[in-house]
């Protein structure tokens, strides 16, 4: 599975998409597909347990998005601002690391997600199955 980077300017969506380079076969608008996948993604490990900006990039990684801790901060922060997620600071080795785990309002919308990303991924499937044929 190919790695999305997601070079550019940060936008209102906190992912950084490009906006006047070519970047080969991806367009800025194709890229916006995959901020809300990616915020379910957090939320999901979030709901299980706090999770740190680095090992989320580590964890989104080994899915096959490419996210710079200059992207992934600012989506924290606007999932954070939304009530999607709470944060406080855990201190590690002496040092303070920024956690952040679900809210009540963040479970709740991941909830009511994953029936809709069932819907849609069993299209998806179905669409393609009837092509194969």
């Amino acid at each position: 599975m190919p790695a999305y980077t997601f070079p550019g300017p940060t936008t209102q969506l906190g992912m950084n998409v490009p906006k006047s380079k070519k970047y080969p076969g991806k367009s800025g608008n194709e890229l916006e597909i995959y901020g809300g996948l990616i915020r379910l993604h957090v939320l999901h490990h979030a709901c299980e347990e706090s999770i740190f900006g680095l090992g989320i990039i580590e964890e989104l990684r080994r899915h096959g998005y490419n996210l710079s801790p200059g992207t992934l901060y600012p989506m924290l922060h606007g999932m954070e601002r939304k009530g999607y997620l709470e944060s406080y600071e855990d201190p590690e080795d002496g040092r303070r690391r920024r956690m952040y785990r679900a809210t009540a309002a963040g479970r709740k919308a991941l909830r009511d997600a994953r029936h809709k990303v069932r819907e849609l991924f069993g299209e998806l499937i179905e669409e393609r199955a009837k092509r194969d044929r």
